[in-house]
């Protein structure tokens, strides 16, 4: 059996004790040789372990991990050795790799066992998910609650937008209310001043007297137009209108208007849309904002017009209560003046507010622009940085049609042309006393003859009385349950020839709805000089 096992004699003494056992030196060799192919490729797998990963790990877990990798390599070489010295005499080898084995070992026991309760400590992969799933819980129930606080900021928005609504809505009416008593006695105080200055012109000192009465009403007659369109209560007569053309006719009347210092520049679209507007207050608006404009540049600066042809959608129309969705004409106004603070910027359309010292300004021009636009079916924005100027943005509904002329041109030429004087019959129908009589006084001084009465009632007791009556002249605000249209209306089933010409200061719902004035209507607003009356009969007769 000896004779079996070859290059027995070849074997160290340390191996030759096991010449009687031939199966088990075998067995031995194969063991170690399994053994060192099993730590060299733990010792690879490490080392490749290490190379890749070692960015992802802490310094401690990357040195314990590469002791392990040198640990196995010495391994398979105390492996590899153990089968050399069967055959060859490598003890020194053997003991330096198996004393390195050793200390190694020592390197890597002592900090796993210092460091045991804190691998112990160490999250399961159980936990982890555990945690992972409280996290991810976390984090939708803080977005949940963002959206939340999203949420009451928008309606924290909405509701200041109706409380600011509410306001100017209860302002509006207040200074409606105030500007139709007003009207009614500035109707009276500038007839009166208009028929004393007639009777002073050869008396210079009560000239000039009368002329400053007359300038005061005036003022007083521009500040009610300013409540009333604040108020949204202004009849307006809109029409398709070219806006490019508006604004160069409004940049010419601006420039002798401020000054040399202001340079005016225009950037208007070449395909802007006309606008369905009132172009006599639209005008206005843009005057009063060119204005201010001036006054926030004391030194000068630029004044920029610009339009352009925008779609406001539904998006925008949701931060915007106020807005309907469609396309519109935006027009600009900016100016590189002073700037508005932005604390007032909320402010700036009620009216009487200014920024500007005492006796520069009424606070009523940026309150009429406001309660026109808003008539208009429109909307406006502002813009300000102090320090770098302010830009007003109005957005004016788009007209289906082309470009309009002034309709009542031809009315008002057929009634100069006929003269200011007549002597037709015209019922008065005004429930002021004041107002009434200085109606009926002016009238009469134009040739007319003249029946008066103080309420519906009383003039329809006229009408079906036997006196011809060519024109009935009505204010549209009266008490008694019946208003000025629905008087004429009854009075013309009556009498289907008569003609009719409303007034007011203040006109509600009764001939104006939706801003609009309604069609067919004549309306001489309050207060009006006498020109203005005899024109208004003479364009009333005439149509």
């Amino acid at each position: 059996m000896l004779g079996d096992v070859p290059e027995m004699s070849t074997l160290t003494p340390q191996a030759a004790c096991l010449q009687w056992l031939p199966g088990s030196l075998w067995f031995d060799v194969a063991s170690e040789a399994v053994l060192g192919c099993a730590f060299a490729s733990l010792a690879v797998a490490t080392a490749i372990f290490v190379w890749r990963r070692h960015g992802d790990m802490l310094p401690i877990f990357v040195a314990l991990i590469a002791a392990l990798g040198v640990f196995a390599l010495l391994g398979a070489v105390s492996c590899g050795l153990s089968i050399v010295t069967l055959w060859t005499p490598a003890y020194e080898a053997e003991a330096i790799v198996k004393g390195l084995l050793a200390l190694v070992s020592v390197m890597i026991a002592a900090p796993l066992l210092i460091g045991l309760p804190r691998l112990l400590g160490m999250s399961t992969r159980v936990q982890l998910q555990q945690a992972y799933a409280a996290l991810e819980e976390e984090t939708r129930q803080r977005r949940k609650a963002e959206a939340m606080v999203r949420r009451f900021q928008e309606m924290e928005a909405t509701e200041a937008q109706v409380r600011q609504a509410q306001k100017m809505e209860a302002i509006g009416q207040l200074t409606g209310g105030v500007a139709h008593d007003f009207n009614n006695i500035l109707t009276v105080i500038t007839g009166s001043i208009e028929m004393l200055s007639d009777g002073v012109k050869d008396r210079p000192l009560l000239a000039q007297i009368t002329a400053m009465i007359g300038a005061a009403a005036t003022r007083g007659a521009d500040l009610t137009r300013h409540l009333l369109a604040f108020a949204r209560q202004q009849p307006l007569q809109p029409r398709s209108t070219d806006i490019n053309a508006l604004l160069v006719d409004v940049a010419g009347l601006l420039r002798p208007t401020l000054g040399v210092q202001v340079e005016i520049e225009a950037m208007l679209a070449d395909d802007a849309a006309p606008v369905l507007i009132d172009p006599s207050q639209l005008s206005t608006a843009i005057l009063n904002l060119a204005l201010n404009a001036r006054d926030a540049m004391p030194d000068g600066g630029k004044l920029t017009l610009e339009t352009k042809n925008v779609v406001l959608d539904a998006d925008y129309a949701a931060l915007n209560n106020d807005v309907q969705p469609g396309n519109y004409v935006m027009i600009a106004v900016s100016d590189t003046g002073e700037g508005i603070p932005g604390a007032l910027l909320h402010k700036v359309f009620e009216p009487f507010f200014t920024t500007k010292g005492v006796g520069k300004g009424s606070g009523l021009g940026l309150s009429m622009v406001y309660g026109f636009v808003k008539q208009s079916n429109g909307h406006i924005k502002i813009y300000s940085e102090e320090g770098h100027g302010t830009t007003v943005k109005l957005y004016l509904p788009q007209s289906g049609s082309t470009p309009e002329m002034d309709a009542d041109a031809s009315f008002a030429e057929l009634a100069m042309r006929e003269g200011e004087h007549g002597d037709e019959a015209i019922l008065i129908v005004e429930d002021d006393l004041l107002v009434r009589d200085y109606v009926v006084a002016q009238i009469e001084r134009l040739g007319y003859r003249t029946l008066s009465a103080t309420s519906a009632a009383e003039a329809l007791d006229i009408i079906d009385g036997p006196e011809h009556i060519d024109l009935l002249f009505t204010d549209v605000m009266m008490p008694g349950g019946m208003n000025g249209r629905q008087l004429a209306t009854e009075a013309q089933k009556r009498r289907p020839r008569l003609k009719v010409l409303y007034t007011s200061g203040y006109t509600e719902n009764a001939i104006v709805h939706h801003g609009r004035l309604d069609a067919g209507v004549l309306l001489l607003p309050k207060p009006y000089l006498s020109s203005d009356l005899a024109r208004g009969i003479r364009t009333a007769l005439a149509t």
